[in-house]
């Protein structure tokens, strides 16, 4: 008897930790074809690659997982409301590597130094955040 529910119990937990496996291969099959999707598209129109991918879709594709993992609504408003704050400082790299590009600058350096800047703009949000209180 209790060898059979030993059993039983080893089935369930082996289900259990196959269907996590498969959900996270589908949560990376999706987000890995919208990135490819919308590099393809970009290759045939710059402004339609543009539109998809200035929507969110990271950050909706985060809040759809967690949701869906967690049934939590404060996290994901926890979670959106970090997103914004942290978008201001990521608007550096759109800022940056253009005018690195126009001024004849090589690309992986002009990503690479506005990767850098990037990265310096969200220590400094996190850093005037957290002065006047806002946790993220």
């Amino acid at each position: 008897m209790h060898e059979v529910r030993i059993v039983e119990l080893n089935r369930r937990t082996y289900n259990n930790e196959r269907h996590k496996v498969v959900y996270y291969v589908i949560k990376l099959v999706i987000t890995a074809v919208l990135i490819v999707l919308i590099s393809e598209i970009s290759k045939r129109s710059s402004f339609v690659g543009a539109i998809l991918a200035s929507v969110p879709l990271v950050s909706v594709l985060a809040m759809l997982w967690l949701y869906i993992e967690t049934k939590d609504a404060e996290k994901i408003s926890v979670l959106a409301t970090s997103i914004f704050w942290l978008v201001i400082p990521s608007l550096a790299l759109f800022i940056t590597l253009p005018l690195l590009l126009k001024q004849s600058v090589n690309f992986y350096l002009s990503l690479g130094m506005s990767i850098a800047i990037t990265a310096g703009c969200y220590f400094i949000m996190v850093a005037v955040l957290n002065r006047y209180g806002v946790k993220l």
